[in-house]
């Protein structure tokens, strides 16, 4: 029972190397049905922590389940080599590197952890062509990346603009949507006047003889300086609060939100006005010398604020298309690091990081009396996921990708080509793509595929696919290093652009590299295929690599690229906090550690034990509890084992059941060449019973099985059902539950200590004893199979302990049989008569009358009809005692009293016969008699 599984598997993951396990297992599958689950890759930036574990476990739980379903399902594993996670590591060991010097370092450690998360893929039991991954960093894969962005340049799909983007002051470079996490902070929001001239007053009807502002809210007040304009819903109503000193239009919805969170003095209502009379007045800006229209918006909410938005075209989205349609300036007074430039005109803030200066702003409105009010605000704010620093919007020239030519066929394919499980993760992409602003592709860092554009002597972007298209073969030949190791002038010489054309150093967006995997690695992989039956990530990736994959293929194809989608949760704490490679949870999170202390297959266990759609639990409590399930399984195939140690079957009694033989060739040879005569023609008719799952008498085979050899059978058949269609479902927790139930109840529970009378006391060639083991070598057999999935080491261990041959990832799961359900109605009965012999036996043990069950003479009042029909003998059995009576009755009860019999030295059970005979007089008759036989043996 110590499984020391720290120690063992290593010894075992060699023996399937040298044997090339898994290469043996796709040429045994060699023709069969084709299943492709495609490999998201992961980052190549560090050890395996749980998460990362537990997706890959389960796409290995998809591949096993469907390659042991008689499918062929092969396994490529995959990287994502390029881009910010590892630039920005190599970046802040060595700072002052050369673009080519920080992508040698990058690849460099790219390879590193390639090569340390595939021993650490390995050890957790997963297969796969370990040999053979894909690599984005690959020359070819960098090609077709190349070849794909031609395609998208010939639809028309990309374009240069100047707009609002997801920009990291940390990392210096523009973020796609994929890129950023959000965080709950604390930020000041200010409310704050701007002044309308008494010209712009008397447009709207208001006297003169105070001021009167209009007041926005503002959550980023570092934005201010960059105000151009300010928006009204057109069809709200908004109210003009009055004081003896002033007068402030705020919506009449937010109407008491302000005065609550401003303290706003003595306010007097007067008439209201509709925002579309507010358009067109002009506001003086609150600090600096230039006017802020009034503009009217659809994105106005009154849920916060004032109703009264503060617009900044060059920090944001709603306020860029509002400031282009209105022709307004794109003012972005920002450098890459977030620091304020002199466009801002705030000479004393010029340098400073904009958050900082956040304080600044403050009392600036406070010292020109433009400060109404000050709140704490508690809200989720977007930064980046690599830097960890909270994100600005700003206007940068950028490239993107017009996601309106995709999205209607995205959406369709969501809909109508894909399944989604769990079905929520349907509406959850599709609200992602339907919200989806155009998709920025370029990034100013060095790390990646270079983005193809050229430009001429003036300046113009060259965006040409047949261009691009010899880039591509250069690259598959050299690298993509070549971009940065050549000119512009041999650059452009070598793909036949004019002399003068130069070329920048912005690379492409990596969600386009892993987007494009079904591209470079489904469609050009001889044993893959293009779509995929199956992508499995965590639920992030409905913004990730589940969009960035069906949006590329839609723009490629023209359809999906997988035909089935699983989402799984994150892995959590016990307190629902996320833990990855990233976070700052203090206990360990790296798969390694618990591989180390407890084994691969406890890990796997833990991963088959929950329902992976929702967020995964994980703790070191959690692995301990589930080391007494791991134990209890281990004993159980010990135990089948244990009985089964002189049971040899014929080759052909196998229970892989397989398909080299017919149904008659199995019923013929099935019979153990340890038995002949009388013993092995009874035992031929048992195993036809068990082939065909018949219950009624087959002639001289009919004695050999009982009632309980019939029952677990049956049962038996309902795990492999259930198991079977759980993982067709890909629903491992029922597997995982139908398993665990089985070992712990009907098996150990209820038959293997039924039967251990039999087993250890009968004759050891008795045809019920061989009969018994017939059925535990069935019982084995399927266990084994249908464990391997999950407990990959475990189940091969087993195995190689029977007498079965090979390896039990070569089989497939057992198959179902054409059984009834005669025998467990029985047992059903049986079970609620044995709780009742129970309870009296305690009784009777509490009162002293017995020391335990077999010390009692039981009789049972039976109200069932069941025990007319099977043996007292098999009674006896099944209820694990020596002295039963059995009568019937209207309602059932069991009374106890100390039998009167002897107890048999060697099987312990008090029978009549003991004492009675001269040469064994401390042994029943039926001991007596093998005792006789082992003595005749031996001389």
């Amino acid at each position: 029972m110590k499984a020391n599984l720290a120690a063992r598997e290593p010894e075992m993951l060699r023996e399937w190397e040298e044997t090339r396990l898994y290469q043996q297992i796709q040429k045994s599958r060699d023709g069969r049905e084709l299943f492709v689950l495609h490999d998201g890759p992961p980052f190549a930036n560090g050890d395996v922590h749980m998460g990362t574990a537990l997706n890959k476990i389960l796409k290995d739980f998809v591949v096993k389940s469907q390659t042991m379903l008689g499918k062929r399902a092969p396994y490529v594993p995959g990287w994502d080599c390029h881009g910010l996670p590892i630039e920005y590591k190599v970046v802040k060991e060595s700072r002052g590197l050369s673009p080519l010097e920080v992508r040698k370092k990058s690849e460099a450690f790219a390879w590193k952890f390639v090569n340390i998360q595939r021993e650490q893929f390995k050890r957790l039991g997963v297969f796969g062509d370990w040999e053979n991954p894909y690599l984005t960093m690959d020359p070819k894969y960098e090609a077709e990346i190349l070849r794909a962005f031609a395609v998208f340049v010939d639809e028309g799909l990309v374009y240069q603009s100047k707009k609002p983007v997801f920009w990291s002051t940390g990392a210096q470079t523009a973020l796609a949507e994929a890129e950023v996490e959000y965080q709950d902070r604390d930020d000041t929001a200010v409310y704050v006047r701007f002044p309308l001239p008494p010209d712009q007053v008397a447009k709207i009807g208001l006297p003169t003889d105070k001021p009167v502002s209009v007041a926005i809210w503002t959550t980023t007040p570092w934005t201010l300086p960059a105000n151009l304009a300010i928006a009204v819903d057109p069809d709200a109503e908004y109210e003009i609060l009055s004081n003896q000193n002033e007068r402030v239009l705020v919506a009449h919805k937010l109407y008491d939100q302000f005065i609550e969170q401003t303290g706003f003095a003595a306010p007097e209502g007067l008439n209201v006005r509709l925002g579309k009379q507010l358009v067109g007045l002009q506001a003086q800006h609150p600090f600096l010398d230039r006017k802020s229209t009034i503009l009217a918006a659809d994105f106005v909410t009154m849920d916060t604020g004032t109703g009264l938005v503060h617009i900044a075209p060059g920090h944001g989205e709603d306020d860029y298309w509002l400031g282009r349609a209105n022709g307004l300036e794109i003012l972005s007074p920002v450098d890459d690091h977030g620091r304020f430039t002199d466009e801002a005109r705030l000479p004393n803030l010029t340098g400073k990081y904009v958050f900082d200066a956040n304080a600044d702003i403050i009392n600036l409105l406070r010292e020109r009396g433009m400060l109404i009010g000050v709140q704490n605000f508690h809200h989720s704010y977007p930064y980046c996921w690599r830097s960890k620093t909270p994100i600005i919007f700003r206007n940068v020239e950028q490239f993107f990708i017009r996601i309106d030519e995709l999205r209607g066929k995205a959406l369709n394919a969501i809909h109508n080509e894909v399944k989604w499980i769990p079905a929520w993760g349907e509406n959850r992409i599709a609200g992602t793509v339907e919200s989806r602003p155009d998709w920025v592709i370029s990034r100013q860092r060095s790390w990646g595929v270079p983005l193809p554009v050229f430009y001429s002597k003036d300046g113009e972007a060259i965006l040409d696919a047949k261009i691009i298209r010899k880039l591509a073969d250069l690259v598959a030949e050299r690298g993509s290093n070549i971009w940065f190791e050549l000119n512009d002038a041999d650059l452009a010489e070598k793909l036949g652009l004019p002399p003068g054309t130069t070329k920048r150093n912005d690379t492409i967006d990596v969600w386009i590299d892993s987007g494009v995997s079904h591209k470079a690695v489904c469609a050009l992989h001889p044993e893959l295929r293009d779509p995929a039956d199956m992508y499995l990530e965590a639920t992030d990736q409905h913004r990730g690599w589940f969009q960035s994959s069906l949006l590329t293929s839609i723009a490629l194809n023209n359809r999906a690229p997988y035909k089935t989608c699983i989402t799984h949760g994150f892995v959590v704490d016990l307190d629902g906090k996320k833990i990855s490679k990233s976070s700052a949870y203090e206990k360990p999170v790296d798969a390694g550690h618990f591989v180390s202390e407890h084994g691969a297959d406890l890990v796997r266990l833990w991963a088959s034990s929950i329902d992976y759609t929702a967020d995964v639990p994980f703790s070191e409590e959690i692995f301990t509890r589930l080391g007494d399930t791991y134990r209890r399984i281990r004993n159980t195939l010990r135990i089948l084992l244990g009985n089964l140690y002189d049971f040899t079957p014929h080759p052909t009694l196998s229970p892989s059941r397989g398909e080299a033989e017919s149904e008659p060739e199995r019923d013929a040879n099935r019979v153990s060449p340890a038995l002949g005569g009388e013993a092995g023609t009874q035992l031929a008719g048992v195993r036809n019973r068990l082939s065909h799952g018949r219950e009624e008498d087959e002639g001289e085979g009919s004695s050999a099985m009982t009632w309980v050899d019939r029952w677990i059978l049956e049962r038996l058949n309902d795990v492999i059902a259930d198991c079977r269609s759980a993982y067709e479902a890909f629903e491992f927790h029922k597997v995982y539950h139908a398993l665990n139930q089985f070992c712990a109840v009907d098996l150990s529970s209820l038959y293997i200590d039924i039967t251990k009378d039999r087993m250890y006391c009968d004759a050891a060639d008795s045809v019920r004893r061989r009969a018994t083991q017939m059925v535990m070598h069935e019982i084995f057999g399927a266990l084994c199979r249908l464990l391997a999935p999950v407990l990959v080491f475990t189940a091969e261990e087993s195995w190689r302990h029977s007498a079965l041959g090979g390896s039990v990832h070569l089989q497939k799961f057992p198959p179902l049989e054409h059984r009834g359900h005669e025998a467990s109605d029985q047992i059903s009965e049986l079970l609620k008569l044995r709780a009742i012999i129970g309870q009296a036996i305690e009784r009777a043990r509490q009162q002293k009358l017995i020391g335990n069950a077999l010390e009692a003479a039981v009789v049972l009042y039976s109200n069932s009809d069941v025990t007319t029909k099977i043996s007292k003998e098999e009674l006896e059995e099944f209820f694990i005692l020596s002295d039963l009576t059995i009568r019937q009755a209207d309602e059932a009860s069991a009374s106890v009293t100390k039998t009167a019999y002897k107890k048999c030295a060697r099987c312990w059970r008090h029978r009549p016969a003991v004492g009675t005979s001269k040469e064994h007089p401390d042994l029943c008759d039926r001991c007596e008699s093998v005792v006789r036989a082992i003595g005749k043996s031996a001389d």
